[in-house]
């Protein structure tokens, strides 16, 4: 007996050796392909070695490998080479756009990425060493091919190899294990995926295959849906919004405040909150934001609501009171549909209305998308005198652009009565490595220290921050504050605009990683050493207060004091970019039926704020729709039965109802009664 089992141990040994020996090709592709996948995750979203996202990528790749034992084996390399190649174009475009986005790659997005201008410029400056791995690992495989080239490996193969058996072996083997990942799945992960929300949470729970595989779908949504889906979406949309009729609007003390007055908005570029309470040897970092903070309504809680497609999707949410799209980005994918905009709701008010910004108009596909807005008239780069000198960054510096903008804004204020219209600035857009133009603002840290033999006094200077992202990126945020400065000085001196309520925010976080974050709140100028946990005064800038920190700020302001002074305050209750819409229309008194947001003086506390990856956050909770965990915000609350699943179905039917209404372009449909296109 016992023999009997030593000799099936020895088969079983010599039947698996002889499997690897007979299946090096095969499986050098499968090992490199999924240690492409680990690193992916490792140098993004992290816990690389996760089993659950490794069973899904070890599955798709042992299905899509198991075609190669259909081709003679001296050709399967090509077939292997090309998927090796293909995972790792993915692993790389993925790596840099996580740095640059803090999410992951939208094939929408890409496949048209010549519409959205100089952004893939800064993108790819954020290049880092770990990104040239998944160039390595295509040269590796190579480098087996070429050793079992030299040993006669692919002749003897095919004396032995039986590819339709193979095929088989490797497909059943990769649905098993696709199958064991189903079962144990639940609803709210394949809502996940099917939503693609939180395209973090997919990474780490699905793997990078999968994600990308359901990104193409998610791609191919609207042409699908025109033929599936369609009507189920039409029906949601028409409850929906019969349902919010019933709802009765509130009138508050700020209803009709600003009506008739003119509006420019100015997004300020990247332009982060915190940045606001910073101060480097008796230096503000932005003290022009926050003078007019203290001038003007400053929301101080106000939130971006961006996906992919970060400036441009400030631009939709503002004007639209609608989230961005699913998949892709609505200047780009969508730049066809009807809409209700700000600009739109204001032209049947009798004002003329405009867009100015001083890059190319195909950036972000603006010179399409602006007019479908509602914009009349646009003054992209050819509007401006732009040269060398001029230059930071992607375009014109916001001095020569405010500048130059001023003489066509006089213009505008003449020849109208009304008129509305947003200036969109560019100095500080990243990479921020435009250093040496940013003028000098010292960072560093400043100490006097005294000699204990001879009393001798010298300065100890410590530029910690030089050459840091941090560094260059409060910098940046300084020159672009000097120049908005600037503006504000013209505008004051000015006889004109005593009729316009100037709106400045910022349209998005800037996009740095927790560590700067980290370096930042806890180096230790004293003694050189970053805090850690556990040490006195350690800050922990964990995940949530990452998130917190991305608000931006918001901010009413005009030169007629008569308004000023009944608009000056601080607005503390949480808010998003959707509700810029209805605070601001009730305030000059226009609205919108299919706005998402609310007036923010209406519901005050009880805001919520969703973000497009599924996470929300109300006055109680931040709740991070990838791990189903939430930071409570007030201490000792207890929440009542049913708090998170309540706000987890709103957060659900109003990303559904926003996409539905993108991608089926149901407020034409609405409004016109034609079929969808």
């Amino acid at each position: 007996m016992a023999k009997t089992k030593k000799k099936s141990f020895k088969d079983l040994v010599n039947k698996f050796v002889k499997y690897i020996m007979t299946n090096r090709l095969f499986l050098s592709y499968v090992l490199i392909a999924l240690l492409g996948c680990i690193l992916i995750r490792t140098f993004t979203v992290g816990h690389g070695l996760d089993y659950k996202p490794i069973i899904v990528d070890l599955a798709l790749i042992l299905i899509i490998g198991s075609f190669g034992y259909l081709i003679k084996p001296k050709k399967q390399f090509r077939y292997f080479f090309t998927w090796i190649i293909i995972f790792n174009v993915i692993n790389c475009i993925n790596s840099i756009y996580y740095t640059f986005y803090t999410s992951f790659a939208s094939v929408g997005l890409i496949a048209s990425i010549s519409q959205v201008g100089e952004v893939t410029d800064s993108l790819f400056n954020e290049l880092r060493l770990v990104d040239f791995i998944y160039i390595l690992l295509p040269i590796l495989f190579y480098y087996i091919h070429h050793i079992l080239s030299k040993e006669n490996y692919y002749n003897y193969i095919a004396k032995i190899e039986k590819g339709k058996k193979m095929c088989v072996s490797a497909i059943l083997v990769g649905v098993i294990l696709l199958a064991c990942t189903l079962v144990t799945l639940t609803s709210t992960d394949y809502s996940r995926l099917a939503k693609q929300w939180n395209r973090e949470s997919l990474v780490e729970r699905f793997g990078i295959i999968l994600y990308q595989g359901n990104d193409i779908v998610q791609s191919l949504y609207p042409k699908i849906n025109s033929l599936f889906g369609y009507d189920e979406a039409l029906r949601k949309f028409k409850d929906f919004y019969a349902q919010k009729e019933l709802e009765e609007k509130q009138s508050n003390e700020y209803t009709g405040l600003l009506e008739g007055m003119n509006v420019i908005f100015v997004h300020m570029e990247s332009m982060q909150d915190f940045l606001m309470d910073l101060e480097f040897n008796g230096q503000a970092v932005t003290p022009t934001v926050r003078k007019l903070a203290s001038e003007g309504m400053y929301f101080s809680h106000f939130y971006p609501q961006i996906s992919v497609g970060t400036s441009s999707d400030t631009e939709f949410t503002l004007n639209t009171s609608l989230m961005p799209a699913n998949s892709g980005t609505v200047f780009v994918s969508y730049y066809n549909r009807e809409y209700v905009s700000i600009p739109k709701l204001l032209k049947e008010k009798g004002y003329h209305t405009f867009s100015m910004h001083g890059n190319k108009a195909d950036m972000w596909n603006r010179s399409k998308m602006h007019p479908q807005l509602g914009y009349d008239d646009m003054y992209f780069q050819t509007s401006f005198k732009v040269t060398e000198e001029n230059t930071v960054g992607l375009g014109i510096n916001d001095y020569a652009f405010f500048e130059q903008a001023m003489p066509i804004l006089r213009k505008i204020e003449n020849e109208n009565q009304k008129y509305m219209g947003t200036i969109i600035t560019l100095s500080n857009h990243s990479p921020f490595n435009d250093v040496e133009k940013y003028g000098e603002f010292d960072l560093a840290y400043k100490k006097t220290v005294t000699n204990e033999e001879t009393g001798e006094q010298t300065e100890e200077v410590d530029d910690y921050l030089k050459d840091t992202k941090m560094g260059n990126y409060i910098r940046s945020a300084h020159y672009a504050d000097l120049a908005l400065g600037e503006f504000i000085d013209y505008i004051n001196n000015d006889e004109l605009f005593n009729n316009t309520i100037f709106i400045f925010y910022g349209d998005h976080e800037a996009k740095l990683a927790r560590s700067e974050f980290n370096y930042l709140y806890n180096y230790d100028p004293e003694t050189g050493q970053v805090k850690e946990e556990g040490d006195e005064g350690y800050y922990n800038y964990d995940y949530y207060a990452s998130e917190l920190n991305k608000n931006t700020p918001l901010i009413f302001w005009t030169k007629n004091q008569k308004i000023a002074k009944k608009i000056r305050k601080e607005v503390t209750y949480n808010m998003g970019m959707y509700d810029i819409l209805p605070t601001l229309g009730n305030m000059m008194n226009f609205s919108s039926k299919y706005a998402l947001g609310h007036d923010i003086f209406s519901i005050k506390d009880d805001n919520i704020v969703i973000f497009p990856n599924g996470n929300f956050l109300t006055n109680k909770v931040y709740y991070n729709n990838s791990t189903g965990l939430y930071l409570p915000l007030q201490n000792n609350m207890e929440l009542e039965s049913g708090y998170i699943e309540k706000y987890q179905q709103y957060t659900e039917e109003y990303l559904d109802i926003s996409n539905n209404i993108i991608v089926h372009n149901l407020i034409k449909v609405d409004e016109s009664g034609e079929a969808s296109e």
